[in-house]
C-alpha cells in the first residue's frame, strides 16, 4: 500500500532535518518489455521554531523522478505512474506511512491559517511573473461548440504531453498553478467542459420567439426558451459529451496520447475517457476524483426507469424545470454561498483562493450559465460506472496514480482507498492538510507527486 502523508501538527517546536533516501525501480507502463528508472522516496522531518515563520510539518514523505527524462521520445517517458513499494523508514522519522484505511491517523479538525515557505525540492512558489507562460485560446470542436482551453509549454517539443480536467463549476483556471509550474519543462493542457468555465455558448440555445422590451431581454436567461435551434437539439451537457469532447481534443489539438489528470468530475471523465479510448491515454492520475456522476438513470443501461422520467437534460428545459431551476440558480450563484462552498473544500483557509472565486462568479453571470447548470444536473449517467471504467483501464494496462487530499468534505481519502483495492497497484498518496483541491492548495506537493 503506497499511502504517502505528511502531516502538519499545531505546535512545533524544535528544528531538525533528516533526510532518508530510498532507491526504488518503476515499470514502464508501454505494453513493450518493462524498462526501469531510478526513483527515491524523499522524507523530509522539518519543524520549526517558536517565531519562524513557516509550515508547521513534522514530516513531508513524496516521490521523486529522478530521470526527468526530459528530451526522451515519450514512448519511454512514464513520469508520475510509478509502481513503488511502500515501506516505514528507518531512523528518525514521525511521520507515517499508512498500510491501509484501518491504520489512517486522525488529524487535527481545526483549519487554522498555515503560512507557507520554501521546503527544499519542491517548486518554486507560484506567484508573480515565475513559471512558464500560459496563453488562452479556443477551439471549434464543431459548429457553436467553442471549446476553451489554456496552454503552457508547448515550445519543449520532445516533452510528454499532460492534459488536466476541471472538477465542476469550475475550469482550466483551476490548473493555473500546474501549467506555470509544469510548462517549464513539459507540454501541458487545461480544458474547460462544454456546459462549464468559458466554454459556453456564445448564443441562446432556444432563443425567443418574440422580442420583449430592453430590461426583460437583458435579465432573461438563455436555454429558458420553448424551441431549441437545430445545434442544440440533441444537446445534453453529459459525461458521455464530455469524454468526447477530450477525445477530439487530444486527436485535433494535441495529436498524441497524454498522461491525463483529473480533479472531482474531471477524475471521473478522465477514467470514463480512458476506459473507452486507452490508446490516447498514457496514464491517468485522479484528484480527488468523484466515484459517480449522473442524477438521472442511462437509457442504455436502465431504459424502463429512463422512461419514467420527464427530462434528461437536453434543450430546451420544460416549464416545470425552469422555475425549480431559476430559485436554485438565485441560491447558488449568490457570491456569499460561492464563497461558503470554497470555505469548505479548502482545508487551509490561508489558501489565496481570489481568482478561482472571481472566475466562477463571472461563470454565473453568463446569460447561459444557468440552464447549462441544468443540463449538467439532469443528464444521464455514462454507459459506465467508475468501477467498470477503472476494470477496462485495468484490463487494458492503463497506469493509474491516486492522490487525495485528506480534509475533503465531500469525497473522502475512503473513495480513493476502495480504488486502491480495486487497483492495488496503483500508487497513492494521501496529503494533509489539504481538502477537495490538493492541486490549488498544495500544488507544490501535487507536482512532485505528478512526476
Amino acid at each position: 500500500m503506497e499511502i504517502l502523508s505528511y502531516n502538519c501538527p499545531p505546535n512545533c517546536q524544535v528544528v531538525n532535518l533528516r533526510w532518508k533516501l530510498v532507491k526504488k525501480a518503476s515499470q514502464s507502463c508501454e505494453s513493450k518489455p518493462p524498462s526501469f528508472r531510478e526513483h527515491r522516496i524523499l522524507c523530509i522531518r522539518r519543524d520549526f521554531r517558536s517565531g519562524f515563520s513557516g509550515y508547521s510539518i513534522s514530516s513531508w514523505c513524496f516521490s521523486k523522478n529522478l530521470d526527468r527524462e526530459k528530451g526522451s521520445n515519450s514512448s519511454n517517458a512514464v513520469q508520475g505512474f510509478r509502481n513503488l513499494n511502500s515501506q516505514v523508514l528507518s531512523g528518525s522519522y514521525d511521520g507515517y506511512v499508512i498500510g491501509g484505511e484501518e491504520d489512517a491517523g486522525s488529524f487535527p479538525k481545526e483549519r487554522e491559517a498555515i503560512p507557507k515557505v520554501l521546503i527544499p525540492g519542491l517548486p518554486d512558489e507560484y506567484n508573480g511573473e515565475s513559471g512558464a507562460p500560459i496563453t488562452s485560446c479556443f477551439w471549434e470542436w464543431k459548429p457553436k461548440f467553442n471549446v476553451h482551453y489554456e496552454k503552457a509549454g508547448c515550445e519543449n517539443v520532445n516533452s510528454p504531453p499532460v492534459l488536466f480536467l476541471p472538477g465542476f463549476g469550475v475550469g482550466s483556471f483551476h490548473y493555473e498553478k500546474q501549467l506555470k509550474d509544469l510548462g517549464k519543462d513539459y507540454r501541458a493542457w487545461a480544458i474547460d467542459f462544454l456546459g462549464q468555465g468559458m466554454s459556453l455558448p456564445d448564443e441562446d440555445p432556444t432563443p425567443r420567439s418574440k422580442e420583449g422590451d430592453s430590461t426583460e431581454e437583458k435579465n432573461f436567461l438563455w436555454g429558458f426558451g420553448d424551441k431549441a435551434q437545430p445545434w442544440a437539439s440533441e444537446l445534453a451537457y453529459s459525461v458521455d459529451l464530455w469524454q468526447d469532447q477530450v477525445c477530439y481534443f487530444i486527436k485535433e489539438v494535441i495529436r498524441e496520447p497524454v498522461y491525463v489528470v483529473g480533479n472531482s468530475l474531471g477524475g471521473f471523465v478522465a477514467v470514463y475517457f480512458a476506459a473507452c479510448n486507452p490508446h490516447l491515454v498514457k496514464g491517468v492520475t485522479l484528484l480527488n476524483a468523484t466515484p459517480f456522476w449522473g442524477f438521472s438513470p442511462n437509457p442504455i443501461r436502465s431504459p424502463k426507469l429512463a422512461r419514467i422520467l420527464p427530462w434528461s437534460g437536453t434543450f430546451p428545459l420544460p416549464a416545470s424545470v425552469r422555475k425549480l431551476i431559476e430559485f436554485i440558480w438565485q441560491k447558488i450563484s449568490d457570491p456569499e454561498s460561492i464563497a461558503e462552498v470554497l470555505k469548505q473544500v479548502y482545508a487551509d483557509h490561508a489558501t489565496n483562493v481570489d481568482t478561482v472565486f472571481t472566475r466562477i462568479l463571472e461563470t454565473t453571470q453568463h446569460p447561459a450559465a444557468a440552464a447549462s447548470f441544468a443540463s449538467i444536473m439532469f443528464a444521464p449517467q455514462g454507459n459506465l460506472s467508475f468501477r467498470e471504467a477503472l476494470s477496462r483501464c485495468q484490463m487494458n494496462g492503463v497506469p493509474i496514480c491516486l492522490i487525495y487530499g485528506k480534509e475533503d468534505p465531500w469525497v473522502k481519502p475512503v473513495w480513493g482507498l476502495q480504488v486502491k483495492r480495486q487497483v492495488p497497484e496503483a500508487p497513492y498518496y494521501e496529503i494533509s492538510p489539504a481538502g477537495h483541491c490538493p492541486h490549488d492548495e498544495v500544488p507544490e506537493v501535487c507536482s512532485l507527486c505528478l512526476l
